[in-house]
């Protein structure tokens, strides 16, 4: 836990540890993060660093229940705003999800790092809460759905989840690399994207009544 020392400290320097701290992780991932590295840039003893957060661990740890934090914020504003329908939020959960990657590009980067690193200290423990408060939503946005007719009433509620999750996984990482995925039209806007792929979720691949 953050020892109070570090949240007496002014907002601007909070930040300023912070943000070196995230550029390092991004940079060269948790194991090869140097802590002198961040204490030399930020020109404060690597002791005062230690009081803060305990050690590199402790430092991760904040860093990451503050980027969980920062991606909630705006998801929980879709949820609450009235009269959006379903896919009108899900829409706006693209589009969110692409402003947070914008916003903390290095925040990303960790993040990519430990989904496709294996070695990575607390993977297991750090992806279960990323997923399970994604998970938390979507339930919430899908049972408002079938509650107001706009989903199937016997929808299977948990592969819905599962899906939307590995959908949206799946754009934000089409969005933030785009090497890593071509199946998105690299001339459309990105509200275009979000809007066409929620559109392609409602229809599914199989709904005739939109053939002609």
């Amino acid at each position: 836990m953050t020892k109070n020392t570090f949240e007496n400290l002014p907002e601007e320097k909070r930040q300023r540890v912070l943000d070196e701290a995230t550029v390092e992780f991004a940079e060269h991932g948790y194991h090869q993060a140097s802590v002198n590295r961040i204490v030399d840039r930020l020109g404060i003893a690597k002791g005062s660093l230690f009081k803060y957060f305990g050690n590199k661990q402790g430092l991760f740890e904040h860093l990451f229940s503050r980027a969980v934090s920062d991606f909630k914020k705006p998801l929980k504003a879709i949820r609450d705003t009235p009269g959006l329908g379903f896919f009108e939020r899900i829409e706006q959960s693209f589009l969110a999800g692409a402003r947070f990657v914008d916003g903390h590009p290095n925040l990303y980067r960790i993040y990519l790092k430990m989904l496709f690193n294996e070695n990575f200290p607390l993977r297991e423990r750090f992806l279960g809460e990323i997923r399970g408060a994604h998970a938390k939503y979507l339930r919430q946005l899908i049972e408002g759905g079938v509650r107001d007719g706009q989903l199937p009433a016997d929808l299977d509620v948990e592969m819905a989840v599962f899906t939307l999750h590995a959908v949206m996984d799946r754009f934000l990482q089409g969005y933030a690399v785009p090497t890593l995925d071509n199946g998105l039209a690299p001339a459309a806007t990105l509200p275009d994207r979000a809007r066409s792929l929620a559109t392609f979720l409602r229809h599914g691949l199989a709904d005739i009544s939109t053939q002609e």
